[in-house]
């Protein structure tokens, strides 16, 4: 294997492994919240401001996902600029 094509590959997994890790904070999020709108009394220890919680959680999970899909689509492009100077 070419390492053009090894850095490939490894770009691409390294994208897998950044989604495999955002898609539980952002399930988690999103059930977190169903689960706090769909409740008809806050919790005496819930202040208002606990729902935005929930909201940060998708967002903190959303960074991970974009950049691992961005690594997985982009990959080809990157391993180009990477070893622009190299010779196959």
């Amino acid at each position: 294997m070419k390492p053009k094509q090894l850095a490939n590959v490894l770009i691409k997994i390294l994208g897998l492994s950044l989604i495999a890790h955002g898609i539980p904070g952002l399930i988690n999020g999103i059930l977190g919240w169903l689960q706090f709108t769909s409740d008809n009394h806050l919790p005496a220890f819930a202040d208002p401001g606990h729902n935005s919680h929930y909201w940060m959680m998708v967002l903190y999970a959303l960074f991970p996902l974009a950049i691992g899909i961005a690594l997985i689509v982009g990959s080809r492009w990157l391993v180009e600029k990477l070893f622009k100077d190299e010779a196959e």
